[in-house]
């Protein structure tokens, strides 16, 4: 499968990319435990089918020290034991944030209060964001049919 576009090549996603990729850095430096942003991000690439931001996601997790049974369930995540209370807060919130089409309300009051008992309102802010910038990350690769998947160093775009 070919890119539909060369995204890096193009001037304008250049240009973009470097006020993207601060974004993302500040997220990835907020107090947000480090273990829940790579589940939340391989969790919304996962629904949204993008298989660059899985291989990406899954294997920055595994350098970070993630077992290999955690990123195996975390497709499953409600059925399984290992994560932690807070943890499944935040992969709830990460489904119904990238599945507001589904639900014409959006993130419900409860799935919002139950991540609200395991963080704070500046690991929110992280977590709201992490769930935007993944999703538009998501979309741009699939819309534009990028083919890297299997590629992916960990490290490579940090």
């Amino acid at each position: 499968m070919d890119a539909r576009l060369d995204l890096l090549a193009a001037p304008t996603v250049g240009k973009a990319l470097k006020h993207l990729m601060a974004a993302g850095k500040a997220v990835k430096e907020s107090p947000l435990p480090a273990a829940t942003q790579e589940l939340v991000a391989l969790r919304v690439s996962q629904i949204n089918a993008c298989a660059v931001c899985i291989d990406m996601h899954t294997k920055e997790a595994a350098a970070a020290g993630e077992t290999p049974l955690r990123l195996h369930l975390v497709a499953a995540w409600r059925e399984a034991t290992v994560f932690t209370e807070a943890e499944r807060a935040a992969l709830e919130l990460a489904e119904e944030g990238t599945r507001v089409a589904d639900a014409a309300g959006g993130v419900s009051d409860e799935v919002w209060a139950r991540a609200a008992e395991h963080y704070d309102e500046e690991q929110l802010t992280a977590l709201v964001l992490l769930v935007g910038f993944m999703n538009m990350a998501n979309r741009m690769n699939v819309m534009t049919r990028q083919p890297a998947a299997g590629d992916y160093v960990p490290g490579q775009l940090h």
